[in-house]
């Protein structure tokens, strides 16, 4: 059954990989997978959230964030390294098949793909904290998320498989640190 599973992870990886690959759309997908791009995103959605927050809450909930990313991003490590499943870039029954757009694939184990966990954790968590003042931005925040998870597939350097499972884990850990961070607020907001 696991051995199935692969297999046809590795031929949604094979479609989706290959799919509209082109100058215009590798340029456009590794920009869009480079965190560094997303800095005034990032800076935006702070913003965002400093207005709903008085300063004290505000920096409590950079630092809930900060938590969030890192427990996010070791516990992907933690997986990477634990299951050791190869990126599709290392795997020699897809060489020649498959559209390395990067230069370089990266760590040697892609499982499950810390990009699509960081980014839905953040678009659960930032959409939840701005839903009562910008009811649908929680929704464009997933489709961030998802078009971060398919970028991945896309440049060569993740299965479908690594990417939903990094959906799934950033989600929950998206609303669990949400959770922390209401809990703290609120435990700060009765010491006063």
């Amino acid at each position: 059954m696991l051995e199935q599973l692969l297999e046809l992870d590795s031929s949604i990886f094979l479609a989706l990989n290959s799919s509209g690959t082109s100058s215009f759309w590798d340029a456009f997908w590794m920009v869009y997978t480079t965190k560094t791009y997303w800095i005034p995103f990032y800076v935006l959605l702070a913003f965002l959230m400093f207005k709903k927050l008085n300063t004290k809450m505000f920096v409590l909930t950079l630092v809930v964030i900060a938590l969030m990313i890192t427990f996010t991003d070791q516990i992907t490590n933690v997986f990477k390294n634990g299951v050791k499943r190869p990126r599709p870039c290392y795997a020699e029954d897809l060489e020649g098949l498959m559209v390395l757009v990067k230069s370089s694939c990266g760590y040697a184990y892609g499982y499950f793909s810390g990009h699509s966990s960081n980014s839905m954790a953040v678009a659960v968590f930032t959409g939840l904290i701005l839903r009562y003042k910008y009811k649908y931005a929680i929704y464009g925040l997933i489709v961030w998320a998802i078009f971060m998870g398919y970028s991945r597939i896309y440049i060569g350097v993740h299965y479908p498989l690594d990417v939903l499972s990094g959906f799934i884990f950033g989600g929950v850990s998206g609303y669990l640190f949400y959770r922390l961070n209401n809990y703290l607020q609120t435990r700060f907001t009765l010491a006063e």
